[in-house]
């Protein structure tokens, strides 16, 4: 609105509004010859048709015995208005007295939308504030317009058009139509950085979360130009240079550029990296007489010689935070104290307690959270209301609820409280969608085509629960499997989840005999360290196996029975035949795992290690007892700009403590150890002529892997494509499972005789050699294998090409 004028002594005053395409509006209050003794109970109006005249009275309203003048008819003319209910109000004089002649707003019939394919009504009609029985505004229906193009902008179609239409209709009413012509998606065509000289512009793309468009930009939406993603991005980069040891980091400027000739935007980060520092002196000082530096050092995430590291600084300020409210001092803050030696590249570094001020939480509120609960908010916090004030653990719980995953944005703000030393804190959150339905296929060499449909919550009813369901179907196998997790068991850090599954393996080239396993675990998982973890687990289930008749038709009793001729169509291996005769086998075993984790990202990692250390001990009842401990070690580092080194060790043992130990609960192995190799292609294996040379499984194993990753520089960055070269070794021995069946006389030993059988367990060392190529594509990670064996044994089973891969529509 915008008052162009008022001639003074008059009380002349005019209002302008903005209108759309048909013109302005104008009102006007004329006083010239109006008498400032009329009162409000005096007013005439006219050219109401739903608004009553008193209600418009009411704005000329008068104590009584006061008179109206100019002053008020201005403020009650500005008031009409500000209603939005009128289109047009004059003010005059007719006989004495004072007459308000109003045209009424028209009345919205219905509200349509056209042309839109990509946005649904429904969204639409929740962001427009014109609605259906409303009153029609003309600069209403222009913010409804902004409001329309915003929505199509934050989706990536910057070339959208809005048109409102107006259809006129009896008793003052209309209808409004939004035209819209969405154009097409307006992406980002390329991503420029300016000034890195450590990092390669392929590496930095890596930690930001805008992608360049490219031929299956369909499936994604990364690469539609998000003003606030860049704005995020600007901050992962900074993060990640601090990081990494350019404590001088500085992101210039993150610029974007809409290019018409190539209809998208260049998005340029222009970056100013300094010089890589290391930590030099490390030390801790306390100003608080009852705080021992000595304690506090056990705390510490860093040392010195090391490259300096921003986000483990703030890690050690947060665990000596911590340390110190454990020993009373809950006000104690911990600030570091840096300072540089340009000449040597250091940073001298002095983590200084002092006792803080004394400033305590008197409420916390949380908005914007429409579907999270409350409860599920507040238990990420490690403070209360009433508890003391400590930045350091309200840092720590803005990361866990961003790490959730459950909302787009999250912030934490401070404000005063009710008296000086009282703070409020605001959580504000954005919630995002957390259901997920997909339908994934893929195939393997192993398990031939597969297809899975899976239906998964991450936040159920709002709880922070999270569920799935997944059935499986393909060419070898097939199943189900549900799962429910409750991360915090009994309001304590302590995730209680619940499987069952189901599982038919099929026999194949690999395997004479198909297996069915039916059962559930129960697991409990905590943190004992931010890096280390353990899970506790009870599992049931039973397991049984069957075979084609062909293979258990020869009879051994007496010896040498019709061996002569039955093994023309082929016979199971003789621990295959002993678990076929003992019929379904259920195994109870409870178990343990102790994770350590440093991965940067446990996604794509390029630095860090990841080490599991498992035992189960089955035998808690059922009929299988065994005790079975393995370990995998896994480490990653950046070898010089986009190299990746892996390495990787892994090694198990398993034996029974009550006889022998069952055929199936053997350790199997093939390309999951060694490349180059068939699914259960080495490692101990039935040798007798005409069987069907089943693998037998060992009780030990151990396995090596070298590989170097780097990406295809002449692939564009998006197609997620990298080769690996690698080097595998390892080993399966020790078969402790049945030999012999004494009511048939078979047995498992090289021989002479008819009824003498043969099995190979010898300990060689299988290694070999090969390249890989790994597409992180967005149908799901997908990769070949193509593997030359170095060392073998006569009878091992080569698969020298190996594929493995899925897709999530």
């Amino acid at each position: 609105m915008k008052f162009v004028g008022m001639v003074r002594g008059l009380g002349l005053a005019s209002l302008v509004l903005g209108g759309l395409a048909s013109g302005c509006v104008v009102a006007s209050v004329s006083t010239a010859s109006m008498s400032y003794a009329q009162t409000s109970s005096a007013i005439v109006v006219q050219g109401n048709r739903r608004v009553e005249a008193e209600t418009i009275r009411s704005y000329f309203r008068t104590r009584p015995g006061e008179r109206l003048d100019a002053a008020k008819i201005d403020a009650a003319l500005k008031a009409l208005y500000a209603t939005g209910l009128f289109q047009d109000v004059r003010i005059g004089q007719a006989g004495g007295r004072i007459t308000v002649t109003v045209v009424e707003n028209q009345v919205i019939n219905r509200v349509a939308f056209e042309g839109n394919k990509k946005t649904k009504d429904e969204q639409l009609s929740t962001e427009v504030q014109s609605k259906p029985r409303g009153t029609f505004s003309r600069p209403m229906v222009q913010a409804d317009v902004q409001r329309i193009v915003e929505i199509y902008r934050r989706n990536g179609r910057y070339d959208v058009r809005v048109a409102p239409k107006v259809i006129e209709l009896p008793n003052n009413r209309v209808d409004l139509v939004f035209e819209i012509n969405e154009g097409d998606k307006t992406g980002v065509k390329a991503i420029n950085f300016v000034g890195n000289k450590a990092y390669s512009g392929y590496r930095l793309r890596d930690v930001i979360k805008t992608t360049e468009s490219h031929l299956l930009s369909f499936l994604q939406t990364s690469d539609i130009y998000d003003q606030d993603r860049v704005e995020a991005d600007r901050d992962l980069l900074r993060r990640f240079y601090l990081k990494n040891g350019y404590a001088d980091i500085r992101i210039l400027s993150a610029g974007a550029q809409y290019d018409p000739a190539q209809k998208g935007f260049i998005i340029t980060f222009t970056i100013d990296e300094g010089p890589q520092y290391r930590f030099g002196t490390v030390d801790v000082q306390s100003n608080v007489r009852n705080i021992d530096p000595s304690v506090l050092r056990s705390r510490l995430r860093v040392s010195s010689g090391d490259v300096y590291n921003a986000e483990a600084v703030e890690k050690t300020i947060e665990e000596m935070t911590i340390e110190s409210s454990k020993l009373g001092y809950a006000f104690a803050t911990v600030r570091p104290r840096g300072e540089r030696n340009f000449e040597n590249r250091t940073v001298n570094l002095v983590f200084v307690v002092d006792e803080g001020p004394r400033a305590y939480i008197e409420r916390i509120n949380i908005r914007g959270n429409s579907r999270t609960r409350d409860y599920v908010i507040r238990r990420e916090f490690d403070i209360a209301e009433g508890d003391a004030y400590n930045r350091a653990l309200i840092d720590r719980a803005e990361r866990r609820l961003k790490n959730l995953n459950f909302f787009k944005t999250v912030k934490i703000t401070n404000e005063p409280g009710s008296a000086p030393d009282r703070v409020v804190l605001n959580v504000t959150v954005e919630e995002q969608s957390t259901g997920e339905f997909s339908v994934a296929g893929g195939y393997s060499t192993a398990d031939g085509f597969i297809a899975e449909v899976s239906v998964a919550e991450r936040n159920l009813l709002g709880r922070g629960l999270y569920a799935r369901a997944a059935v499986t179907y393909g060419e070898r196998v097939r199943g189900f499997e549900l799962s429910f997790v409750e991360p915090y068991f009994l309001d304590y850090r302590l995730a209680l989840g619940v499987d069952l599954f189901a599982k038919q393996t099929l026999a194949s080239s690999y395997i004479s005999y198909d297996t069915e396993t039916l059962g559930g675990t129960l697991r409990f998982g905590l943190g004992l360290t931010e890096n280390l973890s353990l899970q506790l687990r009870y599992s049931a289930y039973s397991q049984e196996i069957t075979l084609p008749g062909q293979y258990t038709n020869c009879n051994f009793n007496p010896p040498p029975g019709n061996v002569a001729t039955c093994y023309a169509d082929g016979e199971a291996s003789l621990p295959v035949k002993i678990a076929l005769a003992e019929g379904a086998a259920f195994t109870s075993l409870v178990g343990y795992t102790l994770a350590y984790n440093t991965l940067d990202n446990n996604k794509n990692p390029s630095q860090g290690m990841l080490v599991e250390f498992r035992q189960d001990f089955a035998g808690v009842g059922g009929d299988v007892n065994f005790i079975r401990s393995t370990v995998d070690a896994r480490y990653y580092h950046e070898l010089f700009g986009d190299l990746i080194g892996f390495v990787r060790v892994q090694g198990g043992h398993v034996a029974s403590w009550d006889g022998e130990l069952r055929m199936l609960d053997h350790f199997q192995m093939g390309p999951n150890l060694v490349r180059g190799f068939a699914p259960s292609g080495f490692g101990p294996r039935d040798l007798t002529a005409g069987t069907t040379n089943d693998a037998l499984g060992g009780t030990l194993y151990w396995g090596a892997t070298l590989e170097v990753q780097m990406p295809l520089y002449f692939v564009p960055k998006e197609a997620g494509l990298k080769v690996a070269a690698f080097a595998d070794a390892g080993s399966l021995w020790d078969y402790r499972g049945p030999v012999s069946r004494p009511s048939t006389g078979e047995f498992l030993s090289c021989g002479a005789a008819a009824t003498v059988l043969c099995f190979g367990d010898a300990n060689t060392i299988r290694s070999s050699v090969g390249l890989s190529l790994i597409w992180d594509s967005p149908f799901g990670p997908l990769r070949f294998d193509y593997a030359f064996p170095l060392s073998k044994t006569g009878y091992d089973r080569v698969q020298e090409f190996r594929f493995g891969g899925g897709t999530r529509f």
